[in-house]
């Protein structure tokens, strides 16, 4: 497995994002049995990454995956995982207080079944504590062994900067794919300037660039993309001329279109550290494939012309959670 330096954390090039085994989309929480033997052969495979939240489920992705790394070695797995969309005190809605964040790390060691944490996201900036507090905090868990490594997820570029001059960052994460390319114009210019490391969640576009989604017939009520502006409103209608796109250059290529956006995404920059989720393992197969896949110039060139998507990535509340 090729792997990749996160600002001195070293992760296999494709991770695995957890989430939707136990949250938001169709089929989320149905088997346990089968999300932990899809866990194990991503590691047998070499995927070394895994990223869950406290946030999913809520707690029960971090206890599948505290399962899931029984009788495995520790040291041979980086866990990813994220405080601060959930409060653990009496304040509503996002809390990434020091207080919060000391309750919030105990709890996530305890699901994980581990004593440190690899990889500590904050998993929406808080508009109500300052970063520097936030990042204090995290600091003074690195200093105590129960963190290794610290990151931000959906910060805006100031707010990286302001971090990273309290606490080095490992990573930032935030949405990034062919039909997600906002990071482009300030997050990765600063996370590059500074060293630090980037990983796109939803590489895939929320299943949309594997080429299988073309119609909502057969998600769940409850699964989240029925409300979510690219799909809805007759909107995945109009998008289909992206995922159509990147099919004629897989069809070019003997690859899937899951592999063509991975390996664009990768050939963005060394630096880029995908976590395409699945709750299949022959999709982590698909996904790993990708690494081997090299597309041309003309390929590369064709796929930055897919344009962008009908809708906003989230809906109004969650975009407005977003720091930008």
């Amino acid at each position: 497995m090729i792997t990749t330096s996160l600002n001195g954390l070293n992760v296999s090039r494709i991770g695995l994002g957890t989430m939707g085994m136990s949250a938001f989309y169709t089929g989320a929480g149905r088997s346990d049995a089968e999300a932990i033997r899809t866990i194990h052969h991503a590691l047998d495979a070499g995927v070394t990454h895994l990223d869950t939240a406290e946030a999913y489920g809520p707690f029960t992705n971090e206890a599948l995956i505290g399962r899931a790394m029984r009788g495995r070695r520790r040291d041979q797995v980086v866990l990813a995982t994220k405080f601060g969309a959930l409060s653990h005190t009496s304040r509503p809605g996002l809390d990434s207080s020091p207080a919060s964040i000391r309750q919030a790390v105990e709890g996530s060691l305890r699901r994980l079944g581990t004593d440190y944490i690899d990889l500590y996201y904050q998993h929406r900036v808080d508009p109500e504590v300052p970063i520097e507090e936030t990042v204090g905090a995290l600091s003074d868990l690195v200093a105590d062994g129960k963190v290794r490594h610290i990151g931000l997820s959906e910060a805006g570029a100031e707010t990286i900067r302001r971090a990273h001059s309290v606490h080095r960052l490992a990573a930032v994460q935030t949405e990034y794919s062919l039909w997600t390319r906002d990071p482009e114009a300030a997050i990765l210019p600063v996370t590059r300037e500074l060293g630090i490391g980037f990983v796109p969640y939803a590489p895939l576009g929320h299943g949309f660039l594997t080429g299988t989604i073309r119609t909502l017939d057969g998600f769940a009520d409850d699964d989240w993309r029925r409300t979510n502006p690219r799909f809805a409103d007759g909107n995945l209608e109009h998008n289909l001329r992206i995922v159509d796109q990147v099919h004629a250059v897989a069809a070019a290529v003997d690859a899937t279109p899951a592999q063509v956006a991975l390996a664009w995404l990768l050939a963005q920059g060394d630096d880029v550290a995908p976590i395409p989720g699945t709750t299949k393992a022959t999709r982590v197969d698909e996904n790993v494939a990708a690494l081997d896949l090299r597309l041309t110039a003309e390929h590369l060139d064709l796929l930055a012309a897919v344009g962008t998507p009908v809708g906003e990535r989230h809906r109004p509340a969650d975009m407005n959670a977003i720091d930008r």
